[in-house]
Formats: structure tokens, C-alpha cells, sequence
């Protein structure tokens, strides 16, 4: 791998789907972009299921076409298990939106990543993989370049006007700054492997993905299609409940199986693919999105929860904003923290209301009651599963979810910059693979 001897307007720090947005939308406006990526691509990742609204970033992204033509699930809905395994109607996304956004895509993360980090490179981002960030340069308060190292061991400086921190959980200029703070609720965790051959419907509903919540109302259990006739198949419950006492994550994944006749029929003529992989503790966020002279996005500025798959959308988004704002910031020649992140207000509201339908779930939301209790309000549900996350109109649907609230029921607590000092330990992120085996 060669540096530019020319330094770069941006360096942009890993190459998942936040970074490669970012550097992509910025090189579209004439921002010189290299980004450096500490793996080789492709390489597996957890977080197969696109939901709607991811279609407007990659329609900028000029990925359509690219989609349109892969192998990839057509996802056309989402449906809803109940304890007692009774299945919902699908949410069909066009039925709400006839708009062709209605239709997503179910992924495999090592080739999808793989389709960006390249349109980024065709789009005039210079790409360096196997080249690992080891620290964010400064001058006093602002960003000014990375350190890099190389395949071969050695060390470059890059010096460049903004860097945009997209690491993932490695989180670098969150961990400098001790920005991160963790979910005061949403403690969770899961366990995951791969199925050939479990049960998939036809039709319009072959790519729907299907949240099965556990007989126990424990957690739930993601079930998405992919293509090769592969299931991905995870468990989702709270850390303590499902780690602490119950052995290894194959005998924790079995377990939960073995509770769940819902996903043991579905399972009833499949053969497991992999190993069985876990994460734990990552649901957090980091107090601000910018500094002078840098930026965070996807992963290395928050993550919500698995529920309703907004990971991916929030990566995209969040990439798009911030290269929109460094673009701007550049031409305005101020690179102020608060010129870099004045979207940030706009977007953490944008997390606020999945969060709120997130927490309302695992608090025993039911999606058939509130629909049949509020027909009229079904559309404005489908926008917030859709990802419709980023406008006032969605804020409808929560006193009627309030008036269904039993008298107990205490209200959702809502994200804090203060959490508790139990949930504020100094916990980090683990992803567990199984050795030996790639999905």
C-alpha cells in the first residue's frame, strides 16, 4: 500500500457502511478522501437486514442499480410473533408507501460491505485496507491527521483537515474522550448462528423478517432469509438473564431454542452452517458527535439494538449528514465542532423514537392490540419500522401507546447523558466468533 504524498482534505477511519457512505458523498462533492480500513475486505459482520428508508442514502450512494442486480432478499415486510406463537399480519411496507423505497434488501454483510467500500473507490475515494488507525493526531483541541500503520509494521502520520471517526465499536475518539455512555435500559445481549434449509415462505413474504418473541417474554429471536437458502437465526435478551450461569453460548442458544416452538418448527428440517457467535453490552451512545476538526458516525458514535434492524440505516444516515456538514465546512472555511455537528440534534431525536419503539416492546408492547385498538394510527407504526425516523409527524403514535399502558406499568425512561453508575462501568463490547469457522 502507497500514501498520497498529496495530503487529503478528510481521512476517514474504516470502511463499513457509515465510513464508506461518508467518503463517498464527500468525494461526489469534490472532497479529496482516503480512508483507511484496518481489514481486508470482504469479512464477516453481523447486521443483514436493510430497512426502508435506507434507500434514500443509496440512491445518493448511486448503489441502486448495483442492489437491483444482486443476489440479495427482496424484504418486502416484517412480521411479529407473540409469546403465545400467534404470528401478526405482515407490516407490507408499500401497502403504507407505493413507493419502490418499499422494497429492501436482506444481506450478507462481508459481500455487501465489500459492493461499498468498491463504489467508494469507483467514485474517487482513495481506499487503504490492512492499514490500522493507532491514534487521531491534535494540535491543542483540533484534529489534524491519524497515525497509520502498515501491513509491514511501519508508521505514517497523515495529516488532513477533518477526520471522520466510522471505527465501529472500536471507537476511537469515543474511548479518547470518554464520550460513551451506555443504554440506562437497554442492557442487553445475543447469540446467533446460520441455518440451510429452515422454513422461509413464498412470494411476497420469502424475505420478511420475522420478530418471534420467547414463550417466557425473556428476549426474542430475529429470523431473516438470506440468499443460498440460508436463515440467520439469533436470540436477544437481557445480559444477565441470558449469559450468567448458563454455560456456553452453543448450550444458551440451544436452550432458548428448545423454549421456542415457534422457532423449532421452523427449524424442524434445517442444518446449521457455523458456529455459534455472541455479543454482549452493546447498546451506548456518545455525548456529542464532533470536536474541532473531527467527526463520529455509525458505530463509533452509537448503537441502538438489533430490534427492528435500524443498525445499518443509522450508519447510512449518520454518514450522510456528516459528509453533507464537512463538505459545507470545508467551503465555509470553519471546522468548528459546531459547524461538523450541527446535525447531530436532528439525529439523536431520530434514535430517541426508535428507541422509544424499541423500549416499548421489550416493555410488552403488542403490535395487533395497538393496530386494532387505533386502526387509523397502523400507517404511522409502519413509517417508525420503515425508519421514518426523522420527523415530528411519527410523534403521534405515542399518547395512544401511553393510553394502552396498564396501571403498573411504569413509562419508558428515556436516554439520559447520565446513566447509572452500574450501567456507566467500564464495560467493552465483545463479539465472540466461533475459531475456525466464517460464515
Amino acid at each position: 500500500m502507497k500514501l498520497t504524498h498529496e495530503n487529503p482534505d478528510v481521512v476517514v477511519i474504516g470502511g463499513g457502511p457509515a465510513g464508506s457512505t461518508a467518503a463517498t458523498l464527500m468525494a461526489q462533492r469534490g472532497v479529496r478522501v482516503e480512508l483507511f480500513e484496518r481489514e481486508h475486505f470482504p469479512r464477516f459482520h453481523i447486521g443483514e437486514s436493510l430497512i426502508p428508508e435506507t434507500y434514500w442514502v443509496l440512491e445518493r450512494l448511486k448503489m441502486l442499480d448495483k442492489m437491483k442486480n444482486s443476489h440479495f432478499v427482496k424484504k418486502h415486510s416484517v412480521q411479529f410473533v407473540n409469546a403465545t406463537g400467534k404470528l401478526s399480519a405482515p407490516f407490507y411496507f408499500w401497502d403504507n408507501k407505493p413507493h419502490e423505497c418499499s422494497q429492501t434488501w436482506q444481506v450478507v454483510r462481508s459481500e455487501w460491505d465489500l459492493m461499498m467500500l468498491n463504489n467508494a473507490r469507483e467514485q474517487g475515494v482513495t481506499v487503504h485496507e490492512g492499514a490500522r488507525v493507532l491514534e487521531v493526531l491534535f494540535d491543542g483541541s483540533q484534529a489534524i491527521g491519524v497515525k497509520v500503520q502498515l501491513e509491514d509494521g511501519t508508521q505514517r502520520d497523515v495529516y488532513s483537515k477533518v477526520v471522520v471517526d466510522a471505527s465501529g465499536q472500536s471507537a476511537l475518539l469515543m474511548n479518547k474522550f470518554k464520550l460513551r455512555n451506555w443504554d440506562p435500559v437497554l442492557n442487553k445481549g445475543a447469540v446467533w448462528t446460520y441455518w440451510q434449509g429452515a422454513y422461509r415462505d413464498v412470494g411476497r413474504d420469502e424475505g420478511a423478517t420475522i420478530v418471534i418473541q420467547t414463550p417466557n417474554r425473556k428476549g426474542w429471536f430475529w429470523y431473516i432469509p438470506l440468499h443460498d437458502n440460508t436463515i440467520s437465526l439469533g436470540v436477544v435478551a437481557p445480559f444477565d438473564y441470558l449469559f450468567k450461569g448458563r454455560g456456553s453460548h452453543e448450550q444458551i442458544y440451544n436452550e432458548e431454542v428448545e423454549l421456542c416452538p415457534a422457532v423449532k418448527e421452523r427449524l424442524a428440517n434445517a442444518t446449521r452452517k457455523t458456529g455459534y457467535f455472541a455479543t454482549k453490552d452493546y447498546s451506548y451512545r456518545a455525548r456529542q458527535v464532533s470536536g474541532d476538526g473531527w467527526v463520529l458516525i455509525g458505530d463509533a458514535f452509537g448503537f441502538l439494538d438489533p430490534l427492528y434492524s435500524s443498525g445499518v440505516l443509522l450508519a447510512l444516515k449518520s454518514g450522510e449528514l456528516a459528509a453533507d456538514a464537512v463538505a459545507d465546512a470545508l467551503a465555509a472555511g470553519d471546522l468548528s465542532a459546531d459547524k461538523l455537528g450541527h446535525w447531530g440534534p436532528m439525529f439523536n431525536q431520530g434514535i430517541d423514537r426508535m428507541r422509544r419503539l424499541v423500549c416499548e416492546y421489550y416493555d410488552g408492547f403488542s403490535f395487533g392490540n395497538f393496530v386494532k385498538s387505533f386502526p387509523h394510527l397502523k400507517g404511522t407504526i409502519t413509517d417508525l419500522l420503515i425508519g421514518d425516523l426523522f420527523t415530528e409527524r411519527v410523534d403521534q403514535a405515542w399518547k395512544p401507546m401511553e393510553s394502552l399502558y396498564t396501571p403498573d406499568k411504569q413509562p419508558i425512561k428515556p436516554w439520559s447523558d447520565e446513566a447509572p453508575p452500574e450501567i456507566q462501568e467500564n464495560k467493552l463490547n465483545e463479539l465472540y466468533l466461533p475459531e475456525g469457522v466464517k460464515p
